[in-house]
């Protein structure tokens, strides 16, 4: 892989999108059908279960686009990208992994990103850190990072809180490099508007969820199609830290036994159950009610777009 310039990454793309790695959904037919489409594709280290997974997906993918680039020069292949949890027992070895096989973008999320961020430059790879605050941009910069991910209001899964307008623009007061602005894109509309906010590029997850070439069981698919925003809950139950779910997967796991569904919250604290996260409860964020059919990651793309070109005019 020809080693990334930060600020030049968006030259590699179709589409100013990142497609967000997302836990038990986002995979190698995924990543690869996105990076096809010019969509930066990524998925967390921790989707390829068994520890010797990891190095087969990588080489899956780097071939694969490897051959789409040989036989299809004119068309935009993305590089792809793969998510390292700071705090995860993994992670030596998931590093490791991601070293030897000089994975181009990598995402680093939860902790402090400086031992990937030194290994990952030592080959020319770039490294981009998710935050959630104004704070955390700061920190995250000081380990030398090469983009920042703002977690925003309205994101899937672990999320975050801040207004997008109030957060990029903290942001830029201080930082003029490569920024990610996640939290309720859904269309190519607002994929301009990230950037007419101040970022460079859309972080998108929940459209992706429903493609065939994700590996989300049918059940999620048809739970998303169904919803809509006021379906999306945020609770710290879950994860431990602020986390948008899907009202219905709540329900079905026992969350709101002995609540009248007229009653249901729109946030609560309280554990009512041991079900697991991601397994047992799906997330969305608030883009959901823009998903409304399955499709492929090449139909979705084309969309998307068509919607930013008409946005950009």
């Amino acid at each position: 892989m020809t080693k990334l310039d930060a600020a030049r990454l968006g030259e590699q793309l179709s589409l100013p999108v990142i497609a967000a790695p997302m836990f038990l959904v986002s995979g190698r037919e995924l990543v690869i059908a996105c990076c096809r489409e010019g969509v930066l594709g990524t998925f967390p280290a921790a989707n390829a279960r068994e520890q010797g997974d990891l190095g087969q997906w990588l080489e899956e993918i780097e071939e694969t686009l490897a051959t789409v680039r040989a036989e299809e020069p004119r068309r935009t292949v993305a590089p792809y990208g793969v998510n390292l949890i700071m705090r995860s027992p993994r992670l030596p070895e998931d590093l490791a992994t991601t070293v030897a096989h000089r994975v181009p973008f990598v995402v680093a999320s939860v902790g402090n990103p400086t031992r990937v961020v030194e290994q990952v430059h030592a080959y020319g790879g770039l490294v981009f850190a998710d935050v959630a605050t104004v704070l955390h941009a700061h920190k995250a910069l000081a380990t030398g990072v090469d983009g920042l991910i703002l977690l925003c209001a309205g994101a899937g899964g672990n999320t975050g809180w801040l207004n997008p307008f109030a957060f990029v623009s903290a942001v830029r007061d201080f930082y003029d490099g490569p920024l990610v602005l996640a939290g309720g894109i859904h269309n190519g509309r607002s994929i301009r508007a990230a950037q007419v906010l101040g970022a460079d590029y859309a972080y998108m997850g929940t459209g992706f969820i429903p493609t065939v070439e994700s590996m989300a069981h049918d059940a999620y698919r048809d739970m998303l199609i169904a919803a809509t925003a006021d379906d999306v809950m945020l609770t710290t139950t879950i994860t431990g830290i602020p986390s948008n779910m899907v009202r219905a997967s709540l329900a079905q796991a026992g969350f709101f036994a002995d609540i009248p569904e007229q009653k249901h919250p729109f946030y609560f604290q309280k554990a009512y159950t041991e079900r697991k996260a991601w397994k047992d409860v799906r997330s969305a964020g608030h883009g959901v009610g823009e998903v409304r059919e399955i499709e492929s990651v090449s139909a979705l793309v084309a969309r998307l777009r068509a919607e930013y070109a008409a946005a950009s005019q």
